[in-house]
């Protein structure tokens, strides 16, 4: 696949990015049923999705459990590793997740095209590498044999073609570490931090960023949320009184 000559805008694609307790998952579900009532709006997750796909192999019979344990240690370990040269595995294993990433966004592009308006949950990018930032993995780390150093091509192809995608509006959801960490007190202090150091300086190749205080009542953001969205598309409007 070769990468995008130039940015191109997917009309009727809405993006929703943040650190984990930005506020995310209530905004697009918020978004999505106060939307479906004036058009054809489906919610997308963007994310690589590393945690469903292990469920699913652990549910294969025999070697399910062992196996999806084993692959998916493999891949979180270049998160706190990434001097370290991964593996054959491990470098398959990280992309093959991106992979599954492209298909669910060529996915979300037909339906686009097709007049449905797409909220989605994240929104992979090219600029700064690794799957916390919804970017390409294996472009985090270093070394490795010829067929890791092909991987990690091919992956950076996947994700700068992906990037020269443009949503039609991207609501960038801000939020401080102690927000977060008490909306997520699951996830590790530190790195949520990276997300909130990293994040908000992304540009999206240049894609239309609304940025909004994550901090703010749910409501008071899918207003601001949707009167942008109704700027863009006219047949997104909606009355105050019916999204409050």
């Amino acid at each position: 696949m070769s990468a995008a000559k130039s940015p191109s805008c997917v009309p009727g694609v809405i993006a929703v990015t943040g650190c984990d307790g930005s506020g995310k998952s209530t905004l697009t579900a918020a978004l999505e049923k106060q939307l479906a009532h004036k058009c054809a709006a489906e919610f997308v997750y963007l994310g690589q999705s590393s945690g469903r796909i292990g469920e699913w192999i652990q549910e294969l019979p025999v070697i399910g459990g062992p196996f999806g344990r084993y692959l998916l240690k493999k891949s979180d370990s270049v998160h706190e590793k990434p001097s370290t040269p991964p593996g054959n595995v491990t470098a398959l294993v990280i992309y093959l997740l991106s992979r599954w990433r492209l298909f669910k966004f060529k996915r979300m592009l037909r339906k686009a095209r097709r007049g449905t308006l797409i909220i989605a949950d994240r929104y992979p990018q090219a600029e700064v590498a690794g799957f916390r930032f919804d970017g390409p993995q294996l472009s985090k780390t270093e070394g490795g044999n010829w067929w890791v150093a092909m991987l990690r091509r091919h992956e950076q192809t996947l994700y700068q073609w992906m990037a020269g995608h443009l949503p039609a509006l991207l609501i960038r959801l801000n939020v401080d570490i102690d927000t977060a960490h008490q909306r997520k007190p699951d996830h590790k202090r530190e790195a949520l931090r990276q997300k909130l150091d990293v994040i908000p300086t992304l540009t999206f190749n240049g894609a239309p960023i609304l940025d909004i205080d994550g901090r703010r009542p749910a409501q008071e953001v899918l207003q601001v949320s949707l009167e942008a969205i109704a700027r863009l598309d006219p047949r997104c409007a909606i009355s105050t009184s019916s999204s409050v």
